[in-house]
């Protein structure tokens, strides 16, 4: 019948030829892809096409259109079935039944289905009133029934679509920012939802939209495959599933990664970031050329009245030597020529960088095609322009990117290759190595005035994590990585060594303010031989800084950088010439010494809470002091088992313990007859949420577990049984170590594994088995994991010999790795 879709299906309309099709579609592995996903929904088509002439004959007024992601026929394995039958209004009754005749069979089959019945004039309706109706039926795709019809729905769907585009884009780009607030970067992500999250296959329909809109379009350089991609990895995920998912969880990567044919969950991470990256430039490119257009729409009628009706032409800003500024992006000047100036990237990129502008996509797609390398080593400008690239502060990251986006920055540092968009599976890290680097770079930007060579600074920033893409320690790796790239870019030999050893100690002071104990000469006198300048330990404060504030929140506090600021402020004074001078035994306060005579003449703890602040430094915004936890001050009566007694009673009232340092205090004889002596903890606690309890409290549990009537052990367990964990993940073992000549006095027992409910009190309940005792603790907490570092000393107060500091951190170890 004229106006009707003549196709036979090649199933049928039994549910059981199209189940049975479906499976072995789906589980033979000569299919994948896009040629998988087409196949699947042809074989959609052809059963429900069957449905519907089995249930209506071949009506006019009546056809049955697949819309979303089924009308782009991308049909992942678990995807929902989006169907709308539209009729003409002539026989509403016979348009339900013949709904149910289809909808049935498809939720008899567990299929998930997206459905509606609608005229063609309430399917305009409701997508002028519903923004994402009218995205599904953008992709509208006839399937059975009346042609004619579906036609009529295209056709008017589009002509609204450019129509009421200068109202309904902004609104569409609103909806994407709320979304990427709620769901975050896809390509910067652990665990991302491979449709919802900024960049991800939801914003890659967007930009199709765009398209179909004619206001604009996207980048379609890489955006096919990079969507393509996407598709590939969800119909993964729901095989490996078997569930109608988009969030790539961790304990699901690496069988995702295996159905993939990829090596490991890291090289899957690393190929959807990747991808992400690909469609949030390209958005970015879009909705920046959106908005131009719709701005000179608002403003054209007004300039031609003032102009008399004659053109405008787009003003041109010199910026740099070949570099303008039109309609506020950076372009290319008339005269430029990228095949004679191979400085001519950097140039532009810090050109548009200092004016806060976007580079675009044009330009740098010219100067990639047309651009010769850089000699080596670079020119002084080429070096110079980098620097002012990196100096820029936040809009670096953008002009990075765009630079990134055509391949440039590769071909400038090679290096780079190795860490784009390379995963971080540390969740103290909220960015890929890549992105990591760039942030640090505008972190230390904010950070030039207070060191006399920015330029070591910032290029230290960019490079103190190039290693993680070698095999091995990142830092060893980086100081050779460094000093290669510090030549190619024509630093001195001199500057090129100080940008190596930059690289390579990176981590020191945060390591060592927070892990060591600062009143051990031994500790500054390593770090001084370590840093061997004033200047380049004035350079690696600033990049330490720059580093832990780019890296997450878990990272950087007023506390750490207190802690790093009085290391520095030691260093500083040995490498000017000053000698430490052996620790001396430090006199009690008076404070202390109260509540030692107290404790003494009591019998039992006693304690005294004191909240402690610090303000927030300058370069912050104005706000309220940072607080860095409270000093808790314990004095008890000589006895074994105190420290894992204070640990575990910390433990139960949800107190994380930053600093701790213990300590013999012997009371003047005319306070005592026998014994006077009086163990001292000093600590810095903080309340993981709500209120601190009360020191009343403490006390009283403290009394009782020291007097063995509180089971600490069994409310831990109980607590440690509902602690929050991943289903199916298992963390890393942990890991403990005798740091060697990490101090005279002590000896140094490194501990790193992942953070528990009374992890604290069962360390300190090991070390009390085997027979040591705790002088002083450093303790931090950074992400999952805790890294402890504890001196102990033999009851004579004398370091370890190395076997028996050996036997003890084995043991240690062992307990830990215990249920």
């Amino acid at each position: 019948m004229t106006g009707t879709d003549e196709r036979t299906p090649a199933e049928g309309p039994e549910p059981g030829g199209y189940a049975a099709a479906r499976l072995r579609l789906l589980t033979e592995g000569a299919r994948t892809g896009p040629p998988r996903r087409a196949a699947l929904a042809e074989l959609t088509d052809d059963w429900l096409a069957g449905l519907f002439t089995a249930a209506a004959g071949r009506p006019q007024g009546v056809s049955l259109v697949a819309v979303g992601g089924y009308g782009r026929g991308e049909l992942s394995p678990r995807s929902d079935l989006d169907l709308l039958l539209l009729h003409d209004g002539s026989d509403p009754t016979a348009v339900a039944a013949l709904a149910d005749r289809l909808w049935y069979p498809v939720w008899d089959l567990g299929l998930d289905l997206d459905h509606s019945v609608r005229t063609l004039a309430e399917a305009r309706r409701t997508a002028g009133e519903d923004l994402k109706v009218q995205l599904g039926l953008l992709d509208a795709r006839h399937v059975a029934g009346d042609l004619g019809l579906t036609t009529a729905l295209r056709t008017a769907v589009l002509a609204d679509w450019r129509n009421q585009a200068p109202r309904r884009l902004p609104e569409l780009k609103e909806l994407g920012d709320e979304r990427a607030a709620r769901q975050g970067e896809l390509r910067f992500l652990l665990e991302p939802d491979l449709k919802e999250a900024r960049g991800g296959l939801r914003d890659a329909t967007a930009l199709r939209a765009v398209a179909a809109s004619w206001l604009a379009d996207a980048p379609r350089e890489g955006l096919a495959e990079a969507r393509r991609h996407l598709l590939d990895v969800r119909d993964a995920l729901h095989l490996s599933t078997g569930r109608a998912t988009d969030r790539l969880a961790l304990q699901e990567q690496d069988q995702v990664a295996a159905e993939l044919g990829l090596l490991d969950a890291d090289v899957l991470l690393r190929q959807v970031y990747e991808a992400a990256r690909v469609i949030s430039y390209a958005g970015d490119v879009t909705w920046r050329e959106v908005g131009r257009v719709l701005r000179s729409r608002a403003v054209r009628p007004r300039l031609r009245a003032m102009l008399g009706g004659g053109r405008q032409v787009a003003e041109r800003s010199p910026l740099a030597e070949g570099v303008v500024e039109q309609d506020g992006e950076v372009v290319l000047a008339r005269a430029a020529r990228p095949e004679r100036d191979p400085v001519l990237p950097l140039r532009a990129a810090a050109a548009a960088a200092q004016a806060g502008l976007p580079l675009s996509p044009y330009a740098v797609r010219r100067m990639a095609a047309g651009t010769r390398p850089l000699p080596t080593p670079w020119p002084a400008e080429a070096r110079e322009q980098l620097v002012t690239l990196l100096g820029s502060g936040r809009p670096t990251v953008e002009v990075w990117e765009a630079l990134e986006a055509e391949g440039l920055i590769s071909r400038l540092l090679p290096d780079w290759e190795r860490v784009r968009c390379r995963p971080q599976r540390n969740a103290v890290h909220v960015w890929t190595v890549d992105r990591h680097l760039i942030e640090t770079a505008v972190r230390a930007s904010a950070l030039t005035r207070h060191v006399h060579r920015p330029d070591l600074l910032l290029v230290a920033a960019l490079l103190h994590d190039i290693g993680k893409g070698w095999p091995g320690d990142h830092s060893v790796a980086g100081e050779i990585i460094a000093k290669d790239v510090a030549a190619r870019i024509g630093f001195d030999p001199e500057d090129a060594a100080v940008l190596s050893t930059l690289v390579r100690h990176h981590l020191l002071l945060v390591d060592t303010a927070t892990r060591r104990d600062l009143d051990d000469p031994a500790t500054v006198r390593s770090v001084a031989e370590a840093v061997g300048t004033q200047s380049t330990l004035e350079l690696l404060h600033a990049l330490t800084e720059a580093d832990a504030l780019a890296t997450g929140p878990a990272a950087w506090s007023a506390w750490r950088g207190s802690l790093v600021g009085d290391l520095v402020r030691r260093v500083g004074a040995l490498l000017a010439g000053e000698v430490p001078d052996e620790p001396a035994p430090t006199a009690p306060t008076a404070e202390q010494e109260r509540l030692a005579i107290e404790a003494f003449r009591t019998g039992g703890p006693v304690l005294a809470l004191r909240a402690r602040s610090e303000p927030v430094p300058a370069e912050e915004p104005p706000g309220a002091p940072e607080p860095l936890g409270v000093e808790l001050l314990i004095a008890v009566p000589d006895q074994t088992a105190v420290l894992p007694a204070v640990a575990g009673v910390l433990a139960v009232h949800r107190l994380t313990v930053r600093t701790a340092e213990l300590r013999t205090l012997r009371l003047p004889e005319d306070v005592h007859d026998g014994d006077g002596s009086v163990l001292l903890l000093d600590w810095r606690v903080a309340a993981e949420y709500g209120s601190l309890p009360e020191a009343a409290r403490l006390r009283a549990d403290l009394v009782r577990a020291l007097d063995g009537s509180l089971d600490i052990a069994g409310r831990l367990a109980e607590r440690d049984a509902a602690y929050p964990r991943r289903r199916g993940l298992l963390a890393p073992p942990p890991r403990v170590t005798v740091a060697p000549a990490a101090s005279h006095h002590a000896t140094v027992i490194e501990v790193r594994a992942q953070d528990a409910p009374g992890l604290l009190h069962r360390i300190g309940m090991a070390l009390e088995k085997a027979g040591v005792r705790v002088r002083s603790m450093h303790v931090s907490t950074l992400g999952a994991n805790a890294v402890d570092a504890f001196y102990v000393t033999t009851g004579a107060g004398e370091p370890l010999p190395a076997g028996d500091a050996g036997s003890v951190a084995r043991a240690l170890e062992e307990t830990l790795r215990a249920p």
